[in-house]
């Protein structure tokens, strides 16, 4: 079943940039990405999933790796 394991960072960063929601839901729509800011506080809630585009969108306009977007438990090692 998929799952959405980056909400929580992408909150943590918008936090840290000092963003409302809806400031960073409008530097995700001027980057093409047409979402409200009900649709992001889900992905922040981890009530709606994050596609592979969203979440390099999401990276972009956080001005970060999309690495960044996963927290240390969250990431696999071989």
């Amino acid at each position: 079943m998929a799952q959405n394991i980056v909400g929580p960072q992408v909150r943590k960063f918008r936090d840290q940039r000092g963003w409302s929601q809806e400031e960073f839901a409008a530097r995700l729509q001027r980057q093409g990405w047409d979402i409200s800011r009900g649709t992001l506080a889900k992905i922040e809630a981890q009530v709606r999933c994050v596609v592979d585009s969203e979440l390099a969108m999401l990276a972009r306009a956080l001005e970060l790796p999309v690495g960044d977007l996963f927290t240390a438990s969250n990431r696999k090692t071989k």
